[in-house]
C-alpha cells in the first residue's frame, strides 16, 4: 500500500487550496492509498490522529506580545520546530511521495530539505504564485505587479506587498532572500521534484519567471460533478461567492451592477467586508451581503443564481468557484485574467470582459439580464458538460498517478 504525506498550513477547509488537499488525500484513499497529514495546530481544524506531529499555531491576525511576534517572524522565515515535528512523522510514516500545497508562512520551506534527507519525493501543487513571487499573488496596492521577475526582492518593502505594510513585506524579504527564491539556492527548485500547476497560464508564468518548463506538468482541478444536483432554470440575481478581499475587483462588480440595475448576492467574508457595504450604500446598488455560507447554504443560493461572477483582479489560478458552479448548472462570468478564460468558454458556458473595466462589465451584466431565460439555461447544461468532459476525477487521477509514477512510487 502506497504511502502519501499530504502537507498544508490548515487542516481546514479555510479556501480552495484547502479543499484540494483534503479532496486529493481522499481521491487517493479511494484507491488504497495510506494518507498521512502534517500541518498546523488551529481551533478550526478537523479532528485528527495526526495532530500530534502538528506545528503550534501560528496566526498573524491574533493579538501577540512583541516577544511573540518576534518569534512568530522567526518562524516565517525558518522553523526549526517544523523540521523537528517532521523527522518524528516520517519516522513513524515512511512516506513514499510527499505532496505539498500551500506551506509558506506557517511550515515554512525548512521542511523541504527533511524530505529529501529522508529520500521523499516532493510535490508541490502551485495554488498561487510563491515560488516566482516572494508576496505570493504578484498584487500589491497598485494592481497587478511583476517587478521581482527582474530587479531586486527589496521591491517588496519598497512597494508594501504584503497586505500594504511595511513589517509584513519586510518579512517576507527576509525569508525570499534566505530561501534564495530565483537564485542559485532557491529552496523550492532544489527540493520539489515537480510542481503541477492547475492552470495552464500558471505553467507559462512560472518559466517566464525562470522555473525550468520540465519541472512544471499541468494538471487542472477536477470536479466531481456527480455530487451536484444541477439546477438549470435561472433565478434572478447574480451570485459572487469567495473572500472579499481587494483582488477579487468586487469594488469594480458594484460599480457595474449599479450602472447595469442588476441585483447581486455576496456570500463570503474578508478583509474589503465594511468597506463594499459602505460603497454598495452610496451607490445605491441592489446587493446583499450574505457572510460566510457554506454546505447546503451556499449551494443553494448557486444553484438558484442566474449566473455567477468571477470579476477578479489579479492572477487567479484555476479557481474551484468556476467548477462548483458548472456542477451546478450556472454559467459563469468571468474576468479575462490569470487562468480564469482557459476554463469558460465564451458564449457557451459563460461570458468574460476585461478585468478591472467597470462599463465592460456593466455591459455584459445587462447582457446576462436580458438573455432569455431558455438560453441562459442551454448555457447552465453546456457548463455542466464541460465540468464533466474537461475537468473530471478520472482524468485528475490519471495523470496523477502517472506523476508519482515517474518520480520511482510504486502504484
Amino acid at each position: 500500500m502506497p504511502k502519501l504525506l499530504n502537507v498544508n498550513s490548515y487542516h481546514y477547509r479555510r479556501g480552495g487550496s484547502d479543499a484540494v488537499y483534503f479532496d486529493h488525500a481522499a481521491l487517493l484513499a479511494s484507491q488504497g492509498w495510506d494518507s498521512g497529514f502534517f500541518s498546523m495546530q488551529h481551533p478550526k481544524n478537523e479532528a485528527t490522529p495526526w495532530s500530534r506531529y502538528f506545528i503550534d499555531e501560528l496566526e498573524f491576525g491574533h493579538s501577540y506580545s512583541l516577544r511573540q511576534k518576534l518569534a512568530m517572524a522567526a518562524k516565517v522565515v525558518y522553523s526549526f520546530e517544523a523540521q523537528r515535528k517532521l523527522r518524528v512523522l516520517l519516522q513513524d510514516f515512511p512516506a513514499d511521495v510527499a505532496h505539498l500545497h500551500c506551506i509558506y508562512h506557517h511550515l515554512s520551506p525548512s521542511i523541504l530539505p527533511v524530505l529529501r534527507e529522508a529520500g521523499v519525493p516532493v510535490v508541490l501543487t502551485a495554488h498561487d504564485l510563491k515560488i516566482a513571487c516572494p508576496a505570493y499573488k504578484m498584487l500589491n496596492a497598485g494592481g497587478v505587479c511583476e517587478r521581482c521577475k527582474t530587479g531586486s526582492v527589496l521591491n517588496v518593502i519598497k512597494h508594501r506587498c504584503v497586505r500594504d505594510s511595511l513589517g509584513a513585506s519586510a518579512i517576507v524579504a527576509v525569508e525570499s532572500g534566505l530561501h534564495g527564491l530565483r537564485g542559485p539556492l532557491d529552496s523550492y527548485r532544489r527540493h520539489v521534484s515537480r510542481v503541477v500547476a492547475p492552470s495552464r497560464f500558471y505553467v507559462e508564468k512560472l518559466v517566464e519567471w525562470g522555473w525550468p518548463r520540465e519541472q512544471l506538468c499541468y494538471i487542472p482541478n477536477y470536479v466531481d460533478a456527480a455530487a451536484f444536483e444541477p439546477q438549470y432554470e435561472p433565478g434572478d440575481y447574480l451570485l459572487y461567492f469567495g473572500r472579499l478581499a481587494p483582488e477579487k475587483g468586487l469594488a469594480t462588480l458594484l460599480r457595474a451592477a449599479a450602472q447595469a440595475g442588476v441585483a447581486l448576492k455576496l456570500a463570503g467574508t474578508g478583509p474589503e467586508d465594511e468597506a463594499l457595504r459602505r460603497l454598495a450604500a452610496e451607490l445605491g446598488v441592489d446587493a446583499r451581503f450574505l457572510g460566510f455560507q457554506s454546505g447546503a447554504a451556499l449551494h443553494a443560493l448557486i444553484r438558484g443564481a442566474r449566473a455567477v461572477v468571477l470579476p477578479s483582479e489579479w492572477y487567479e489560478n484555476a479557481p474551484m468557484s468556476v467548477l462548483e458552479s458548472f456542477a451546478f448548472g450556472k454559467p459563469v462570468l468571468g474576468a479575462q485574467i490569470g487562468g480564469i478564460p482557459e476554463m469558460i468558454e465564451a458564449g457557451l458556458s459563460g461570458w468574460t470582459f476585461a478585468s478591472g473595466d467597470v462599463a465592460a462589465l456593466a455591459e455584459r451584466l445587462r447582457e446576462i439580464r436580458a438573455t432569455p431565460d431558455s438560453r441562459i439555461a442551454e448555457m447552465g447544461r453546456a457548463a455542466r458538460a464541460a465540468g464533466v468532459q474537461r475537468f473530471h476525477r478520472a482524468g485528475y487521477l490519471q495523470q496523477m498517478l502517472a506523476l508519482y509514477a515517474e518520480l520511482g512510487v510504486r502504484i
